[in-house]
């Protein structure tokens, strides 16, 4: 081995102080980041709180595995596939979209797309239904932002097409708007 041309550097060796300065910044990192987390009993399905526009009770958005949607399952559950909490009527009290069909084991069943509120009662009930499972479609993207619910329909042009393969694609979103909801086409992005 060759000698180094370099000044030997004290700083270079470590030592036990220099391993104990360094495990308790690792600690306190540890310690900082443990105080930092989420709160464990929240999930991705639990119910979303939100501060009403006329005082600060907090309101919770209905949850969907509480509901009863108009879906026949021939005997079999229904699966709450995806859900988006949102204040859609700008009333201060946030509704819940929920995207339910039946849990059928294998395929794609398809999807219906419901409005969910929290009355005086303790279950949520349904209010309106913005796409009905006898349409045929499943739903690909979807968002609640804004009081704007947008999804994208996935449907087939046939009956021979393959139930896994949807070969039909619509964007589309709802808006609140004199007392009903109102479906509209989302312009495709432009290819610039």
């Amino acid at each position: 081995m060759q000698p180094s041309e370099l000044p030997d550097l004290a700083h270079t060796d470590t030592r036990p102080l220099h391993w104990l300065a360094t495990a308790t910044a690792m600690a306190a990192v540890v310690a900082a980041a443990g105080m930092l987390q989420p709160d464990p009993t929240a999930s991705a399905s639990t119910p979303r709180r939100t501060t009403a526009q006329h005082g600060t009770a907090s309101v919770v958005a209905p949850d969907p595995e509480r509901a009863t949607f108009p879906l026949e399952c021939g005997g079999l559950e229904n699966t709450v596939a995806k859900q988006a909490p949102g204040d859609l009527d700008g009333d201060g009290r946030p509704e819940t979209v929920a995207v339910v069909h039946c849990a059928a084991g294998s395929g794609t069943p398809p999807s219906g797309v419901y409005v969910l509120t929290q009355g005086s009662g303790a279950t949520p009930r349904v209010v309106a239904t913005l796409v009905d499972p006898a349409q045929e479609m499943s739903i690909g993207d979807f968002a609640v932002r804004d009081g704007i619910i947008s999804a994208t329909l996935l449907g087939y042009s046939s009956a021979e097409v393959p139930r896994c393969c949807p070969d039909q694609q619509e964007e589309v979103t709802w808006q609140w708007q004199g007392g009903a909801f109102v479906r509209a086409a989302r312009a495709a992005p432009s290819s610039a």
